[in-house]
């Protein structure tokens, strides 16, 4: 422990939701939602608006959509919040050469390592002039906790929340920290959290006085010793600059059970190459390969394989991955599938018959591909291949038109795609809907948060400020009508949300109170909200089109 608050931690408010509506004027004041918005989605992170709802991280989406049907629900944009994080990151290692991310959103600081003063008045003075720096960045905002430990510097952030600064004095640690839920602790879970409650302690107080022997006969040794230690407020870990990963990977959970084993092989096959591009893109390789599974039962399964020596071959990792498969029973149905290297090194040991059979295949590929497109060219006359358009539409994606610039999605379904164009520095602006296969329309790139120039005069399809006026098949707000597509989202995966799981002195406070969207009705079916016709598809009747898609009560 130090005797000065000396430790930052910073934590990042409702990133990801913080983000979005930074991004999309339409959205600031209002309930905002990103995660996974398909049936067995997962929230990752809900902004206060949503919050007072008591929509929270890690709740499935679809009882987030009860708790809240007139949110704002969006995919996450992971390209975004990476490059804000990078912002926020940069600002944090010129405090000091001691920075310890632990999540996208979310650091340790030691501030005696950059030479800040060991007193309360000079660390406050850091943590307000960071705070000023990343709303001026990032336009975003993030709470601050100094302390002399890091388990209350968590706290302290925690406590600061929405937008604040709270410094924990050294020596006032178990005062603070007696009438507080043992769940406060870091490592007490649900599972811990219900043997203590079994032996009569709620409260970090309470663990402190029923003793380390107790404590080390209710949970083990190791557990018990280190949560006594915590108790009293003692946290005598540092910060470190470099965490070493232990392993990499990625999993999907699926919006409809797998039943076909050739379906489940080709997406483990998938899923084996996204990890070992994660895996390249870290500088790395790995010695066991993992796959997960889960039943239809929600019974879950893991298999491993290690190989005689670390490898970052897709074709390595990718064959290993289907013989553990064939040691899994999935006549049931697959809900989920994950594939993860471990046992991590800076170095590869190649596999000679798998780096031969990859090149084979490559060759194979090679001739299989100039023969189609030699088949292909005498078909269709050397015509050139047609721009690849995205799967779905998710909501939230960056998309630019033709005539109406940069833009949005609210929604898509029935063959229709809903978009509001607006950038960050605008009013919000108008909702258009089209046809799906659009040739105007296309996915863009992120604009910036902050530093964008608008244009010199109106863009087409700039409106008013009015705050209102979703239309088309599926809008971000409520559910989507029966026969839309949902996206397909991960169920969980690597810690790249920004307060998932953290629960500590989670408030849900907002500065502001859920405010409902002023929802013009359109004249006729198909219509924007500001009256002009729908481009690029016929009128739908009423039956098919819902003006508001569950934007506003009573409309």
């Amino acid at each position: 422990m130090r005797r000065a608050p000396t430790i930052l931690h910073l934590d990042m408010d409702a990133f990801f939701a913080a983000a979005e509506q930074a991004a999309k004027p339409s959205l600031r004041g209002k309930p905002v939602v990103v995660g996974g918005i398909g049936p067995r989605g997962v929230v990752s992170t809900a902004s206060y608006e949503a919050r007072v709802f008591g929509v929270r991280s890690a709740m499935p989406t679809a009882q987030a959509r009860r708790l809240c049907p007139n949110a704002a629900y969006l995919s996450p944009r992971f390209s975004v919040y990476r490059q804000v994080s990078g912002s926020v990151m940069e600002l944090l290692h010129a405090l000091s050469p001691l920075v310890e991310p632990l999540s996208l959103d979310e650091a340790f600081v030691d501030l005696e390592a950059g030479g800040v003063a060991a007193d309360s008045a000079a660390s406050r003075a850091v943590g307000e002039q960071l705070r000023r720096d990343i709303r001026a960045v990032t336009g975003l905002t993030g709470s601050v906790g100094l302390a002399g430990a890091k388990m209350l510097a968590k706290i302290a952030s925690e406590a600061a929340k929405p937008d604040g600064l709270r410094i924990i004095e050294p020596g006032t640690e178990r005062e603070l920290l007696g009438p507080m839920t043992v769940r406060t602790l870091p490592g007490v879970g649900p599972a811990t959290a219900e043997a203590l409650r079994r032996a009569g302690i709620t409260t970090v107080a309470e663990t402190a006085e029923a003793g380390e022997a107790e404590l080390v006969r209710l949970l083990g040794r190791a557990h018990g010793a280190g949560l006594y230690a915590m108790a009293l407020g003692r946290d005598d870990r540092p910060v470190v600059a470099e965490r070493d990963a232990k392993s990499v990977s990625v999993e999907d959970t699926f919006e409809v059970d797998l039943t076909d084993r050739t379906r489940v092989r080709n997406e483990l096959v998938r899923l084996a190459e996204r990890c070992v591009q994660r895996l390249r893109a870290a500088g790395r390789s790995g010695r066991t390969v993992v796959i997960k599974v889960r039943n239809y039962d929600f019974s879950t399964l893991t298999r491993s394989e290690t190989l005689r020596g670390p490898t970052d071959d897709p074709a390595v990792v990718r064959e290993a991955a289907l013989r553990l498969l064939d040691l899994v029973d999935t006549t049931g149905g697959v809900r989920l599938l994950g594939v993860g290297v471990s046992g991590l090194a800076d170095f590869t040991q190649e596999d000679l018959f798998a780096q031969l059979a990859t090149e084979r295949e490559a060759v194979e590929a090679a001739q299989l591909a100039l023969g189609a497109a030699a088949e292909g060219g005498e078909e269709r006359g050397g015509a050139e291949p047609e721009e690849e358009r995205p799967r779905r539409w998710h909501p939230g994606l960056d998309v630019v038109h033709d005539e109406y610039g940069a833009g949005w999605v609210q929604g898509s379904g029935v063959g229709r795609v809903t978009v509001r164009f607006e950038q960050p520095w605008s009013a919000p602006g108008r909702v258009r809907t089209f046809a799906v296969d659009d040739p105007a329309l296309r996915p863009g790139e992120p604009l910036p948060l902050v530093g964008g120039a608008p244009t010199a005069g109106p863009v087409r399809g700039e409106a008013a400020p009015v705050m209102g006026g979703e239309s088309g098949p599926s809008g971000i707000f409520g559910r989507p009508i029966s026969g839309g597509p949902e996206s397909y989202d991960q169920e969980s995966g690597p810690l790249e949300s920004d307060d998932l799981g953290s629960g500590l002195l989670e408030s849900g406070r907002a500065e502001s109170g859920h405010q409902e969207p002023d929802c013009p009705k359109p004249d006729r079916a198909g219509a924007s909200p500001d009256g002009e016709p729908a481009r690029g598809v016929a009128s739908p009747g009423p039956s098919t089109i819902s003006s508001s898609g569950g934007a506003c009560r009573g409309s």
